[in-house]
């Protein structure tokens, strides 16, 4: 039976119980994470956290625990539930109050976190590539907010799902911005682009590894966003999430990306974010 943690207190899941006035329940007012582990140990945990606070802060919420707490709650459950590989979802919301727009004073956050194991994607992802579709950006102004208001990304993904592809690549005012449920790059002649850290992304904690990698690498890379054109030009696309790591776009629309094989540039970051992983760089 899984453990999952809910304001203060480790139980089994099925024990877990949300008043139906929880303002996340009610308004989707609330922020989260998602933090992938690797034999036991949470990966680059410290950068989720200080995310979290970015969040929290974005929404005007106080944060219910400190780091340290955090890190505590969350070793004790990827303990609980067998180690491993998994992936911890932590959610924060603004509590229990009754329903209005304005925010309620003196309620206490509800904090929720559970993990499970992460699913080994199908090897034809990195051998083979996946595929994308282009849609509008159809999301809110503040998508630098890890919020847990997902409806509009869902939706997107569906659109993906619906036409056979793994990822909705997102394009708002004529520009790739990143994708339903993940960070977009373009390699256009030799240089990596990925959208700049800005409202209308999330800051990527794989995204910032990546180019910490490709900066160490000396492969050269802007935060500059493509436009649609350039992305239906580019050489490489990549896709890139803290449970799906980095993977190879090589069908976009239909139609191949270059000779619609993962590309040599995707291929050296691929070694290099498996090799920090195995070295233990958490």
């Amino acid at each position: 039976m899984r453990t999952v943690y809910l304001n203060g207190e480790f139980m089994p899941a099925e024990q877990a119980k949300v008043s139906v006035f929880d303002r996340g329940f009610l308004l989707g007012d609330g922020v989260y994470e998602v933090i992938p582990v690797y034999d036991g140990l949470p990966f680059r945990l410290l950068q989720h956290l200080q995310r979290l606070q970015r969040s929290l802060n974005g929404v005007r919420m106080a944060n219910p625990h400190t780091d340290d707490e955090w890190t505590s709650i969350i070793a004790r459950l990827v303990t609980e539930n067998g180690g491993g590989d998994q992936a911890v979802y932590l959610q924060v919301t603004r509590g229990v109050a009754a329903r209005d727009h304005v925010f309620p004073e003196g309620v206490e956050p509800t904090a929720f976190v559970m993990s499970n194991h992460i699913k080994p994607l199908p090897a034809s992802y990195k051998t083979e590539g996946v595929k994308a579709i282009t849609v509008a950006d159809i999301r809110w102004a503040q998508c630098d907010i890890k919020a847990i208001t997902l409806l509009p990304n869902s939706l997107l993904r569906q659109q993906a799902e619906d036409a056979g592809a793994q990822e909705a690549l997102l394009i708002r005012d004529g520009y790739l911005t990143e994708g339903s449920a993940s960070n977009a790059y373009a390699v256009i002649e030799g240089v990596i682009y990925t959208a700049p850290k800005d409202e209308k992304v999330l800051p990527g904690i794989t995204r910032d590894l990546v180019l910490e990698l490709a900066n160490k690498a000396g492969l050269p890379y802007l935060e500059q966003a493509v436009t649609e054109q350039q992305l239906n030009e580019a050489s490489e696309i990549w896709i890139s999430s803290s449970t799906r790591e980095v993977l190879p776009v090589t069908t976009l629309n239909n139609k191949p990306v270059a000779d619609g094989k993962p590309g040599p540039i995707w291929q050296q970051i691929e070694r290099l974010y498996q090799r920090y992983k195995r070295e233990g760089t958490m």
